[in-house]
């Protein structure tokens, strides 16, 4: 597994938009804040051509343009490290534009995004052998003040933090402004509820492996693609076994059991050590008593690995940010969690 420097002092910042780019009011003063921040720093900015446009569908341009950014940033010396400029819904169409290959013979770099930008924190490990970060796109770095998941993400990408605890609650419900009120768009989440984890079958639980996952809706849509590497990568690891991760955004608790099933299926929980499971953003869906939850266990539970319910990754933010495609020890006790994350 390659593993990219880290952001170093006074090092460059890459901001593209594979996916949504920052063109709503909210979202580019989100922006434009973070880049405050990073400046502030002293690190410089470099924008890809698609940040603030709209001329997708479900992304920020023509699958082939956003294409070219990726390969843009990732084959040249444009920046140290890139940052998604968030999430969207059909990123999977710049895969047949995105020059694996190239990336795979090129300086390694970190990538950060989360949601859409699966369709790179997933791939990027599997079929580059090159590890990325499943954490927070640019705009969450423009609050004010940090959520300690944000001063996380910002020690990962500078190499000063590998090992991540849970957070004290998280955000059930998006902020809302009252009729008359001017939205701060830099206000930070919105924590409104304790946290809470299911270690399933015990108080305690402890593991390792190589992480991989992200959100379960790119995910079964990679399935059985020219894409779908995943037995070649669980074979490459099969002697550090495999942790996977998973949340959702769009799927309801049958579509989350689809899902599973279908992953099942094609062989992608073979040498399984464990599965960390985030909230859902349908965590509230109650199908006749049948939640995301249950529909994760009906498939998952049979293969006597730990199961962690609840974990602070997924759409319900704060979010742990996570190496896809490193090695981690994994420890749950009661409501407490650690992620330690192994650069090997």
């Amino acid at each position: 597994m390659r593993y990219p420097d880290f952001l170093k002092e006074k090092g460059t910042v890459g901001i593209i938009a594979p996916s949504f780019g920052c063109v709503r009011d909210e979202d580019r003063i989100q922006m434009d804040s973070a880049i405050e921040f990073f400046k502030g720093r002293g690190y410089s900015i470099v924008e890809g051509p698609n940040c603030r446009v709209a001329e997708g569908i479900g992304k920020s341009n023509k699958p082939e343009k956003c294409g070219e950014e990726i390969n843009d940033f990732f084959l040249h010396d444009k920046s140290d490290v890139i940052i998604s400029c968030g999430g969207g819904e059909l990123m999977c169409e710049d895969l047949p534009f995105v020059d694996f290959e190239g990336i795979k013979k090129a300086r390694a770099k970190w990538y950060m995004g989360y949601s859409d930008n699966t369709n790179l924190t997933f791939l990027l490990p599997t079929l580059c052998d090159t590890a990325a970060i499943y954490g927070p796109g640019i705009k969450p770095f423009g609050m004010r003040p940090f959520h300690p998941a944000i001063e996380d993400a910002f020690g990962l990408l500078k190499g000063e933090k590998l090992s991540f605890k849970n957070y004290d609650g998280w955000e059930s419900r998006w902020r809302e402004w009252p009729e008359g009120v001017t939205p701060d768009y830099l206000a930070p989440y919105n924590i409104d509820t304790p946290y809470h984890q299911t270690i399933v079958d015990g108080d305690e639980a402890s593991f390792s492996g190589r992480l991989i996952g992200g959100c379960t809706d790119c995910l079964v849509n990679l399935c059985g693609t020219r894409f779908d590497r995943v037995s070649e990568f669980c074979e490459k690891y099969k002697e550090d076994g495999i942790i996977w991760f998973f949340e959702s955004c769009d799927l309801n608790p049958y579509s989350v059991r689809r899902a599973f099933w279908q992953l099942e299926n094609s062989g992608w929980f073979k040498y399984v050590k464990g599965f960390l499971i985030g909230r859902a953003l349908h965590y509230r869906d109650d199908f006749d008593g049948f939640t995301c939850s249950d529909a994760a266990l009906g498939i998952l539970s049979k293969y006597n690995v730990p199961i962690i319910m609840d974990v602070d990754i997924g759409h319900l933010s704060p979010r742990i940010p996570i190496v896809s495609g490193a090695l981690a020890e994994v420890c749950a006790s009661g409501n407490d969690l650690t992620i330690k994350t192994i650069l090997e």
